[in-house]
């Protein structure tokens, strides 16, 4: 698995197909505990990045979040580990509502910690007609990233439908996603990836099952041929 460790990161471009923050975030690491597991959170500044790629901080505040982990090595080191905890309970949490599972308690449990830590750094703030729970990067970097994702996670279990909450069913894949079609059909991460490997995949088996049909059925005409 060190030479996983080691892939080059995507984290900038990965596909946010989720439809959840929360799961997109899940989803920087894909393959989770097989052959080609690939994590995409190898670095602080890579967790920075996907931040800014999912819209969870603004430009500003990215710059303002980049400056501070990379002048930081404590600060760098412990955001890093926390975001690698928090996705590993989302992960287990989207991954059991997939299968009709209950969620560990041990992982509800850290995703109401991260949530109540964060909304302690938080300040209620006015937007547009409302009002949205904000966190200033310059003072709280690690919430001001964490705390949105954790907020997220906390409504899909709160407040969503749980059934549609789904895990693609490629080969080495495992990304999470919330299905919002209208029958609850969706299969997969994305169909121009993961469902048209398995569609060349049916076809090729598929023709190699009536490859070797036809030959059983030219050895028995054969045989038929040589006892007349």
């Amino acid at each position: 698995m060190d030479n996983l460790a080691t892939a080059p990161s995507r984290v900038g471009s990965l596909a946010l197909i989720a439809e959840e923050l929360a799961l997109d975030f899940a989803n920087t690491m894909s393959g989770k505990g097989g052959p080609q597991q690939n994590d995409h959170l190898h670095e602080p500044e890579h967790v920075v990045v996907w931040a800014q790629h999912a819209k969870v901080l603004a430009p500003h505040d990215f710059d303002v979040a980049l400056k501070r982990v990379s002048e930081d090595a404590d600060l760098g080191r412990r955001l890093l580990a926390e975001s690698l905890q928090l996705r590993e309970a989302i992960f287990h949490i989207g991954s059991a509502l997939a299968r009709k599972r209950a969620p560990d308690e041990a992982h509800r449990a850290l995703l109401s910690a991260v949530h109540a830590r964060s909304l302690a750094a938080a300040k209620l703030t006015p937007h547009d007609d409302g009002y949205v729970w904000a966190w200033d990067p310059r003072t709280s970097v690690i919430e001001a990233i964490l705390g949105p994702i954790a907020f997220s996670a906390l409504t899909l279990l709160t407040q969503q439908d749980l059934s549609r909450v789904k895990q693609c069913e490629g080969d080495h894949c495992g990304w999470l996603f919330f299905d919002t079609t209208k029958n609850k059909r969706r299969r997969w991460c994305e169909m121009s990836v993961c469902g048209n490997r398995a569609k060349v995949r049916a076809l090729r088996q598929r023709r190699k099952g009536e490859a070797e049909k036809a030959e059983a059925s030219g050895r028995q005409a054969k045989r038929r041929r040589s006892s007349g």
